[in-house]
């Protein structure tokens, strides 16, 4: 089976056919940096890290542009509340996104355009849907003419036009047309940041910014638009319509992941149930965190509670316990070790990872049982297939990405640990119990968890 996506144009699974062969182009809504992220701004961000990993793993030659809008109402508004300049806000909300990213194990974008270093592609935009009838010039501002482009406009969100409420996207209504157009650029308002256009100077719109940036470095066609649900209409709407009245094809595929919320809403900075990314960290460790995200399947919304981040921390434990057990056996794992068929079957039927780690935690079985057995030729090709899995979800922890960060100090640790461990097996030996138990207490109170296996004493970090 190839691999076939959901593309919400459609609402239909569509075989994935690029428009190159052998070459994939997508690009990702990034962030909009008014505020620091919390877990469901970032898991759109795992999502197509995941999407991205298993095209790679396919074979594709992967451009992956996800952009940073660095200029929006929202972050004017908030440098006004505190008194700063808009690029202080954007500037410190993007490394504090970036951060997030990294901490997560996403793979760095292909290219990471901001909105502010766009303006010239924005303005040529424009230019051309003026010149075809689809957008005008009122008052300093530019506005995208929806009536003009009535036949296909909706057709993403599936609604009708006579349906859609005005856009609500400026302060002075009869500026329009139409109640409907939406502003593809703003005229200057006192205090803002402005740039200069024929039309006067002023910001860009937020639709705007995203297709001049797509285009700019994916061309005029391209393969995978992707972002949350939540952006579908007006965002996602309103870039087709301007796009492709301007004569681009624009995306081919449009994928949406679902939204995380608690209870029935979606999570928002307003409603105080931020769970921003480095409070989370400190509740489980970053790959544990990716693995709640990841499990879920992509169009799924993620319904959050303690309960299931503490679960989803646990099985992920599972699956590491069995690789750290097995590599103290098999030292050379074989990195192209095929992939079981059903994984595969199910990261092709719509990036299924929920039925994907299904498939992880089966081989996992069998690679314990395969170890209590001594059975090394099956442990190392359950450890190479687990390990070969993991990599396409970005949750191998032997990966660099997931080595503590005090992984420097390991072989001082192992060599304090390998003494107090003679000592322990020592004390086993002239059969002083209660002396190896106090040893075993004291480096479990330091963190240090110690197993007795069939080839000796081995200790791990406690989680």
């Amino acid at each position: 089976m190839s691999l076939h996506l959901y593309d919400t144009s459609t609402r239909a699974v569509r075989e994935f056919v690029p428009l190159e062969p052998g070459r994939a182009s997508i690009y990702l809504c990034g962030a909009t940096v008014q505020a620091p992220p919390h877990i469901g701004h970032i898991r759109s961000g795992v999502n197509f890290d995941v999407l991205r990993r298993w095209l790679l793993r396919s074979g594709y030659d992967v451009t992956f542009c996800r952009n940073v809008t660095d200029i929006d109402d929202k972050i004017i508004r908030v440098a006004a509340t505190e008194g700063v300049p808009w690029f202080v806000v954007a500037e410190r909300n993007q490394r504090a996104f970036t951060w997030a990213y990294d901490t997560l194990g996403c793979l760095p974008p292909t290219v990471e355009p901001r909105a502010t270093g766009h303006v010239p592609e924005m303005i040529t935009l424009m230019e051309r849907l003026i010149e075809r009838g689809h957008a005008y010039a009122s008052g300093g501002d530019v506005y995208f003419d929806v009536v003009s482009y009535a036949d296909e406009y909706g057709k993403l969100s599936n609604q009708k036009l006579e349906n859609m409420r005005p856009a609500a996207d400026t302060d002075d209504e009869s500026c329009k047309h139409d109640p409907r157009d939406f502003a593809l650029w703003k005229g200057a308002k006192p205090g803002e940041p402005t740039w200069p256009t024929p039309w006067g100077p002023g910001r860009p719109g937020w639709h705007l910014e995203c297709s001049a940036m797509a285009t700019k470095y994916l061309g005029p066609t391209f393969d995978i638009h992707g972002g949350g649900i939540d952006l579908t209409f007006p965002h996602h709407e309103n870039e087709i319509a301007q796009s492709q009245a301007a004569g681009d094809g624009f995306a081919r595929y449009w994928m949406h992941n679902g939204l995380v919320k608690i209870g029935a809403e979606k999570m928002s900075k307003s409603l105080g149930n931020s769970l921003l990314i480095p409070e989370m960290v400190q509740k489980v460790r970053p790959v544990e965190l990716r693995y709640y995200m990841a499990v879920p399947h992509y169009r799924s919304s993620i319904d959050y509670s303690e309960e299931a981040l503490r679960e989803a921390a646990a099985a992920y434990q599972r699956i590491e316990g069995f690789v750290t057990r097995a590599a103290e056996v098999i030292h050379d794992v074989d990195a192209d070790a095929p992939l079981p068929q059903a994984f595969v079957d199910a990261m092709n039927d719509d990036l299924g990872t929920p039925q994907a780690l299904a498939v992880v935690h089966e081989v996992v079985r069998e690679g314990n049982v395969a170890l209590a057995r001594g059975d090394k030729e099956a442990v190392a090709r359950l450890l190479a297939e687990t390990q070969n899995m993991l990599d396409v979800l970005g949750l191998d922890p032997r990966s660099p990405q997931w080595r503590s960060a005090g992984s420097d100090l390991k072989p001082v640790v192992d060599a304090l640990v390998a003494v107090a461990l003679e000592q322990r097996t020592a004390a086993r030996a002239r059969k002083d119990y209660a002396a190896a138990d106090a040893i075993r207490d004291q480096l479990a109170a330091a963190g240090i968890t110690v197993e007795d296996t069939p080839h000796g004493a081995r200790w791990e970090l406690s989680h």
